[in-house]
């Protein structure tokens, strides 16, 4: 067998390689009101349909990925795929039934709403 032939069947037995995304953590901003916690993630170049939200047992779960399509050859690369992966610890007095998330200009915005019961209401004085 050839030097050429040899190379071929050593390349046929190899593992695939993968290429690893790197992971990032999304800055993000925090905010409380009466009603609700509002949640500001940056996640630039993620489109809607490639972020996953989950809630369960007081962990709130955000994941995102940035696609990048390429097309020729890599000449310089600093802006490419990433996995953007953070995680809090919410209360639960969170109604997560009413959970509502909008991305728009690579900023997700998360409205977490307070159940009735965790909002601050105003006690009635009676006289007698």
């Amino acid at each position: 067998m050839g030097e050429r032939a040899n190379i071929v069947a050593r390349e046929e037995t190899m593992p695939e390689r993968s290429i690893d995304i790197p992971q990032v953590v999304p800055l993000v901003d925090i905010y409380e009101n009466d009603d609700e916690i509002l949640l500001f993630a940056d996640m630039p170049g993620v489109n809607k349909d490639d972020i996953t939200i989950n809630i369960d047992n007081g962990t709130l779960s955000l994941d995102g990925v940035r696609k990048m399509e390429i097309s020729g050859a890599v000449q310089w690369e600093e802006f490419g795929e990433a996995q953007y992966q953070r995680t809090f610890s919410v209360p639960q007095t969170i109604d997560v039934a009413k959970v509502s998330a909008e991305m728009q200009d690579g900023v997700l915005r998360l409205h977490l709403p307070k159940s009735e019961a965790a909002k601050p209401r105003q006690i009635e004085i009676k006289t007698a």
